[in-house]
């Protein structure tokens, strides 16, 4: 784990990071924002990115939930963008794991798993043996994934999903909270209901 991190992005989803860097001991720089709510989160002061030196961000996590967003940042800020894993979290030592992604509690990588960039792989999630998982994903609590699986860039996999193994989903889908998914998804589709449907698809634009 890094020391001495830069958090961008003052949301829910960063208090949980903040958490993660209090539990494995990292210490954290700045927490920045365009917009805070309020003047700190978690007892940590909120800095608005406009009175913060942008070229002294040093390594630093997107703390942003969204995936569009975190894209868009990663290719923007000139960052040394670095990853976080909760202490709690089962993780092969066969498995890789991206720049800029967030491990939360109680998760479980199995061997052979590739984990891209900027991901979220959240509480409790299981992700079993030689799973790819793209740029930017959020696997929610408690999604698994069998092993085999693909997950392209962008795409959501929501809260209790369930992935069967072998699977390819396409980039920036979205799989609805408790979904079991039996068969491939393709690209920007939303899927929902046991088993898995496909109801619409999300805009193209990346």
């Amino acid at each position: 784990m890094e020391n001495s991190i830069t958090l961008y992005g003052a949301s829910g989803h960063g208090k949980v990071i903040i958490d993660i860097l209090n539990a494995a001991g990292v210490k954290i720089k700045s927490v920045i924002d365009d917009n805070p709510k309020s003047a700190s989160i978690l007892d940590i002061s909120i800095t608005k990115t406009s009175e913060f030196d942008m070229f002294s961000l040093g390594k630093t996590i997107i703390s942003i939930g969204n995936n569009r967003v975190r894209k868009k940042l990663s290719k923007s800020l000139r960052a040394n963008f670095v990853k976080a894993i909760h202490p709690s979290a089962n993780i092969s030592l066969n498995a890789i794991i991206g720049e800029g992604t967030v491990v939360m509690a109680g998760v479980a990588i199995n061997p052979d798993t590739i984990i891209g960039k900027h991901c979220i792989i959240n509480t409790n999630a299981t992700i079993e043996h030689d799973a790819l998982i793209d740029d930017f994903v959020h696997i929610c609590p408690g999604v698994s994934l069998a092993g085999n699986v693909t997950v392209g860039e962008g795409t959501q996999v929501g809260i209790a999903a369930t992935v069967i193994q072998g699977l390819f989903i396409g980039k920036w889908a979205t799989i609805g909270a408790g979904a079991v998914v039996v068969s491939n998804v393709p690209d920007y589709a939303v899927v929902v209901g046991n088993p898995g449907k496909i109801i619409k698809y999300n805009l193209t634009n990346e």
